[in-house]
């Protein structure tokens, strides 16, 4: 069972960005955090993508929507436009 959200992932990114900004810590080491993080979360968009592309082609071969956990989207229904 996955435990970590796409949310979550910006929650990190936006905590490294405010230490980046505070100029009581040492920069050197926050950037050497900010590109591990950055690599990291790199791999974690990517492979949010793949199951996104994924979840999209099985939709349209089957019309069935298995939304992944990462992406947080639950109990997805279908929209209907006003024209209908």
């Amino acid at each position: 069972m996955v435990r970590n959200k796409m949310s979550d992932l910006n929650n990190i990114l936006f905590e490294q960005l405010e230490r980046l900004n505070d100029d009581s810590l040492d920069l050197d080491q926050e950037l050497k955090r900010a590109k591990a993080i950055s690599n990291v979360s790199d791999k974690l968009i990517q492979s949010a993508d793949l199951q996104f592309r994924v979840m999209q082609l099985r939709a349209d071969m089957t019309g069935e929507v298995d939304t992944p956990e990462m992406l947080e989207a639950k109990d997805v229904k279908k929209i209907e436009s006003e024209d209908n």
